[in-house]
């Protein structure tokens, strides 16, 4: 794909750690971003700094997505990139037995499917209504008319305890990648997956440092946390390589995660 100012890009979670810096990277390229979070804040200060421009999203609902679409083609034009970074977790057992009374308990099916309606369905939500609109697109030289990238997670192929809501949502984003990839194809759209380990994101930033040093060192090589940046490198590849597709591509410098 050809990056200039002709060409509009949606990035979801686009306020800080991994979709900031992918907002960073594609208006470096002279991309009109539009970024779409719930941290309003945070987002108006990504956009202004880029000179894009900020949409409240909720990604879980219809009518908040619709309107976040509609003020970014208002302001830029129909999007030809999209990328989905807007998500979330939690960590509770499927279930388990209280250390201090032996009750027992299991998972909350409302707090396991918040996590699927989030990561899973409203991923799917953004790619379906900014597919349509690409389709009204005249294709690229070359014959594309986008790309899309989505974020899931190396828990999807080794999820840890408590992780079983959190690899579910991502799973199912590995698992649409290539059918989705497929019912695009004709269209010049392509579709593709990063699956990242254990990053540097506003996540981490308040942990203890002993934490991050125990979690880098769980590290194959380099023995760090991932830094954003080195996402949206992938992200841009993905988005530039018009050979790049159907793609599920773990980015977590070699690590395998422990059960806990």
């Amino acid at each position: 794909m050809i990056l200039d100012n002709t060409v509009a890009a949606v990035v979801t979670g686009g306020a800080s750690g991994l979709g900031a810096a992918t907002a960073r990277a594609l208006a470096a390229k002279g991309v009109k971003v539009a970024i779409f979070d719930l941290q309003e804040e945070k987002g108006k200060a990504v956009a202004a700094d880029i000179g894009g421009v900020f949409c409240e999203c909720n990604v879980t609902d219809d009518a908040s997505v619709d309107a976040a679409f509609a003020k970014a083609r208002e302001a830029h034009g129909q999007e030809r990139i999209l990328v989905n970074c807007a998500g979330t977790g939690n960590a509770i057992k499927t279930a388990s037995r209280s250390k201090e009374d032996g009750s027992i308990k299991h998972f909350p099916l409302d707090a396991f499917n918040w996590i699927i309606q989030i990561n899973l369905v409203g991923t799917f939500r953004c790619i379906a209504k900014s597919a349509a609109g690409m389709l009204t697109l005249e294709p690229q030289e070359g014959g594309g008319r986008g790309a899309i990238v989505n974020t899931a997670s190396v828990a999807a192929e080794d999820g840890q305890m408590g992780q079983a809501a959190y690899s579910a949502s991502k799973g199912g984003v590995v698992g649409m990648t290539l059918p989705i990839a497929r019912d695009l194809a004709s269209e010049g759209i392509r579709c593709n997956t990063i699956l990242p380990g254990i990053f540097d994101t506003p996540l981490l930033a308040g942990a203890p440092q002993n934490v991050r040093d125990a979690l880098a060192a769980t590290v194959l090589n380099p023995k760090r946390l991932g830094n954003p940046v080195e996402y949206a490198n992938l992200a841009m590849c993905m988005i530039e390589n018009d050979y790049f597709n159907g793609e599920d591509v773990r980015l977590d410098g070699g690590i395998r995660m422990a059960p806990r």
